[in-house]
């Protein structure tokens, strides 16, 4: 047997929650529990639960909403003449574009391991603040080789907020709340990118001022609001439910109780041994397949969307306030997915939906030459891609049992799955404009492959469901046996996939 790598859960959680107040059990913790049998829906449950969202949703919003800008501002600086005035010529600026996504991926695991290890307040503005801090100095860059350098380290340093603020929602949030926090959340990204045009054609006028291209001024504004942030953050970052200052202590009773239910029985502590559960499960690679083929699109929406709009014959500037539009409709669209996600306890078949009509977006694209055709199909495409995100973090979130192995095939899977971006980064290329072949029918692969491993996973967790209640009806197993089973996470016969 494996030996612990650290402590059971730290102080900071479950040791210190007051006791719990007495609500009466239930059979099943399973997300699929019929509303009518809920404990916890009552008028209390329901202001303690709008009480959390006040604390924590608007704060990581804006957290994801600087990372997002950061990550995605040099498309709007392309635009700007960055290519031009360092010298970028063939592949270079995609090169530069791509690398951020090769050491963006790489620290994710590492960076979830280390939220369970330290506490989010603590781990989440420090990598907030070293991400500023390279965001503003990105303005100096002169050459390809300083671009390149300058971006590597933005994505080292911005891979684990994403992550981890997906693994610190599921440490606050039942399984069947998580899809619409998740929504708001991530809708950030989408008013980064509404966001970004604004602010950019508005930083563009700076062109010039103390020596300065407009796109340098890009780079150090957006990161120094970033820096100020990061240090501000130290101070507002909640931890855990049990320590949450905000709450009363029969609230922090209350919180803590209704998460233990919905996870009855798994593990929380830190042990490598969960590590390995997560590398070795199957679904966790179907995970990555699925969502890889939702950032391929997405990525390429927010890197390439101000140049394709240019394409259509539109001037850079128009194309900057024109790349609004398609965000704001999708960050409502995102909205309204996690919302009916949760309302209606479903995951997949939302996925499924969205993806077909994204893959309608990205065809009008390619089949056609107008403007008004192609700004449309972009905008069918925001509409399909970005609402894909919270039903697919929260089916991958709700569908992994124990904290430590949820959260390392959370990274996983953002991860590697963010290597999606590197094939993003080269895939529209300046000679096939207006139409770009290449770029638009890879986006349109990728969504198939969504949908395909989407389907097949819906499949897959019914069969499982039906296999593990089939075992507890013949073993007569029920929660009270919970804790024999608390260390075999997802694979535990009392725990229910989501669909």
């Amino acid at each position: 047997m494996s030996a612990p790598m650290t402590e059971k859960r730290d102080d900071n959680q479950l040791e210190k929650a007051p006791v719990p107040i007495a609500i009466p059990d239930v059979d099943s913790g399973s997300f699929n529990d019929d509303d009518e049998h809920d404990p916890f829906d009552t008028e209390y449950d329901r202001k303690v639960l709008r009480k959390i969202d006040y604390h924590i949703i608007p704060f990581v919003a804006v957290l994801y909403l600087l990372s997002f800008l950061d990550r995605s501002n040099i498309g709007n600086a392309k635009i700007l003449g960055l290519v031009k005035d360092i010298g970028l010529k063939g592949l270079e600026y995609n090169v530069c574009a791509a690398v951020f996504f090769i050491t963006y991926s790489v620290s994710e695991v590492p960076s979830n391991i280390m939220l369970k290890l330290t506490r989010p307040s603590v781990w989440i503005p420090t990598i907030m603040l070293a991400w500023g801090i390279v965001m503003t100095l990105m303005c100096l860059v002169n050459s390809y080789t300083g671009l390149v350098i300058a971006r590597l380290f933005l994505g080292l340093t911005e891979g684990g907020l994403f992550p981890g603020v997906n693994f610190f929602l599921t440490l606050w949030y039942r399984r069947k709340e998580q899809a619409f926090r998740i929504a708001l959340f991530f809708s950030a990204a989408t008013i980064a990118g509404a966001f970004g045009g604004l602010l950019a054609a508005a930083i563009a006028k700076l062109d010039g001022k103390s020596g300065l291209h407009g796109w340098q001024w890009i780079f150090l504004i957006e990161g120094l609001i970033t820096v100020i942030v990061s240090v501000l953050s130290y101070f507002f970052m909640q931890d855990y439910p049990a320590t949450a200052k905000f709450l009363t202590e029969d609230e922090r009773a209350h919180v803590v109780e209704r998460l233990r239910r919905d996870h009855p029985g798994l593990a929380t502590h830190v042990d490598k041994r969960f590590v390995w559960q997560a590398f070795k499960d199957y679904r966790a690679y179907l995970f990555i397949l699925m969502y890889t083929g939702i950032l391929i699109p997405l990525y390429a929406f927010s890197l390439f969307l101000p140049t394709i709009i240019n394409g259509l014959g539109y001037t850079a500037g128009h194309a900057q306030l024109l790349s609004v539009p398609p965000y704001v409709a999708g960050c409502i669209c995102t909205v309204g997915s996690g919302w009916y996600s949760d309302k209606y306890h479903k995951r997949g078949p939302f996925i499924v939906g969205f993806a077909l009509l994204a893959i309608t977006g990205y065809a009008i694209l390619l089949g056609t030459t107008s403007p008004g055709a192609g700004y449309a199909g972009a905008m069918i495409a925001a509409l399909g891609v970005f609402p894909t995100i919270p039903p697919t973090i929260s089916w991958i979130g709700s569908n992994v049992g124990g904290d430590l192995k949820r959260g390392v095939v959370l990274a996983m899977v953002i991860g590697i799955g963010n290597l999606g971006g590197v094939c993003s980064s080269f895939i529209y290329m300046a000679r096939e404009s207006p139409r770009y072949y290449t770029g638009h029918g890879v986006c349109i692969g990728a969504l198939v492959m969504t949908t395909a491993t989407t389907c097949f996973l819906m499949w897959d967790f019914r069969r499982l469901n039906k296999e593990k209640e089939a075992i507890c009806a013949r073993e007569g197993i029920d929660r009270s046996r919970s804790a024999q089973f608390s260390e075999m996470g997802d694979d535990s016969p009392l725990f229910r996939y989501v669909m």
